[in-house]
């Protein structure tokens, strides 16, 4: 299957691009950028044979099996859609879009046209997260009473631009942070957040648009979810914590592309290092893009999965505008 990616971006040619190349039988044969020398430099630089500034003529190479969007944020909905309409699969970048209305369109379009549509959340194919899952599906620390997620990081210079002054792209820390602290807690938790509470500002780097939230979020067992976002925090290091009635779990510097950081598990029998896999989170989530559509399982984060962390960071951002509690509407997902 050939791959077209539509953006030129700084994640597709750290990550993404490799984790294509290394599954059997994948390959990519065009790019896409707004800006046609800059769009030739990353097909040249990559060895990416065509380079398109016309999204119509990317999508009408018969050849290209699968796209992988990593666009600003305003661009995904309709990049997707004319995607899915040309019977393409799509893995698209998060948030899937701009409004709940048409993260829940596309998924259905891709469900009514019969191809696979994942959500590139990254955090859940880390080995780190996966032992943490498996620590609390298997009872280790008993009932879930509540979770911490710090995730406040320093946001690197050559990745602000539209993250911190243009809400109109889909700017801010909530739609770029809080949407994965969502997706991570859903997968670990497996349920949805009922309702949140949430105070956001700007403390030194956005412009126009948030750049630290801090949130509590409801679940249907009763636990609380404690969460913290930000651009501005050179120093914090990041990490996840969840406190049972049997158990505590600590996850220090684990919010990361890479794989590294340490799991700890307390209980009545002390402190104990929990091993995990070190394995490459894109390569993980390529090959398992590439089973959904070969007819073999599901994709590591489906559209759903991308409807529904959208409406948690959507229902944090409301929250912190109005400064009441906010029901999270998933819409019907």
């Amino acid at each position: 299957m050939r791959w077209g990616l539509i953006g030129a971006s700084r994640i597709a040619s750290s990550y993404v691009i490799d984790a294509i190349r290394v599954q059997p039988g994948l390959e990519i044969q065009s790019v896409l950028s707004s800006d046609a020398s800059r769009g030739e430099a990353f097909a040249r630089d990559n060895n990416i044979p065509d380079s398109y500034t016309d999204l119509d003529a990317l999508l009408a190479d018969d050849s290209i099996g699968a796209v992988y969007i990593s666009t600003t944020n305003e661009k995904h909905h309709p990049q997707a859609l004319a995607a899915i309409a040309a019977g393409k699969h799509v893995l698209c970048e998060k948030p899937l879009g701009m409004t709940l209305v048409e993260a829940v369109e596309m998924v259905r379009a891709a469900e009514d046209k019969g191809v696979v549509f994942a959500t590139n959340h990254h955090l859940r194919n880390a080995g780190s997260h996966l032992a943490i899952r498996d620590l609390i599906a298997s009872g280790r620390i008993g009932k879930v009473l509540s979770a911490r997620v710090f995730h406040a990081v320093n946001l690197p210079e050559h990745l602000r631009g539209w993250r911190i002054n243009d809400a109109s792209a889909g700017g801010g820390v909530i739609p770029d942070i809080t949407v994965h602290d969502a997706d991570t807690i859903r997968f670990h938790l497996a349920e949805d957040p009922i309702d949140v509470i949430a105070k956001a500002g700007t403390s030194g780097m956005g412009e126009g648009v948030e750049d630290s939230v801090m949130s509590v979020w409801s679940m249907p067992s009763g636990a609380m979810v404690q969460t913290h976002e930000s651009f501005t925090h050179g120093f914090a290091g990041t990490g996840i914590e969840f406190h049972g009635t049997d158990g505590s779990i600590f996850a220090r510097n684990v919010m990361t592309q890479e794989p590294v950081g340490t799991v700890k598990l307390v209980d009545a029998n002390g402190e104990t290092d929990v091993a995990y896999d070190t394995h490459n989170l894109y390569h993980r989530a390529l090959g398992l893009f590439a089973g959904a559509v070969a007819g073999s399982g599901r994709p590591s984060a489906d559209g759903a999965d991308g409807v529904k962390s959208l409406a948690v960071a959507l229902a944090v951002r409301e929250a912190a505008r109005s400064g009441k509690a906010v029901d999270v509407d998933y819409g019907g997902f």
